[in-house]
């Protein structure tokens, strides 16, 4: 057989191989449930997470994975230490979670988008009111859920 009529054939087979391999490799999507129970977990430790600037929640270290990356507000990669470490001398206060907002896909990996809020004193006594949002990738790991990365933005804060 001749070279020039087996590259047909050979472009044909792989794009038909390329058409299978992609629609068996997508991953579905679909928004979580307010009542259903991962989405009240993923919620509540974001929760104890967002207070966690105004009193120190050492729970926390069973759901931040040791290798988990975050990347602070001022471009800043910090690990778990940094993550669950509360500065008990320079602690806010009024830490509010906002919305959260969970997308699963499939059965193992869940992204949560939130918003924060809470109130810092500055070294002149002067309170400000701080808000961030944030992107938490939350895989499961051996059956647990687990925060392994998240994205921290400071935004101005609405009324």
């Amino acid at each position: 057989m001749k070279l020039a009529s087996i590259i047909p054939i050979f472009v044909l087979a792989l794009f038909l191989l390329r058409g299978f391999t992609s629609t068996s490799m997508a991953q579905e999507s679909r928004w979580g449930s307010p009542d259903e129970e991962t989405v009240k977990f993923i919620i509540a430790v974001e929760a104890k997470w967002a207070s966690s600037a105004c009193s120190p929640q050492p729970d926390l270290k069973a759901v931040i994975a040791d290798d988990f990356q975050g990347t602070s507000p001022t471009g800043r990669r910090y690990g778990k230490d940094e993550a669950i470490t509360t500065d008990t001398k320079s602690l806010a206060r009024d830490c509010q979670l906002g919305e959260v907002k969970v997308k699963f896909f499939g059965d193992s990996i869940a992204i949560a988008y939130g918003a924060e809020s809470w109130i810092d004193k500055a070294n002149d006594g002067k309170e400000t009111k701080r808000c961030q949002i944030w992107t938490d990738t939350w895989p499961k790991r051996a059956g647990k859920w687990q925060i392994v990365a998240a994205q921290d933005t400071i935004v101005p804060c609405h009324p």
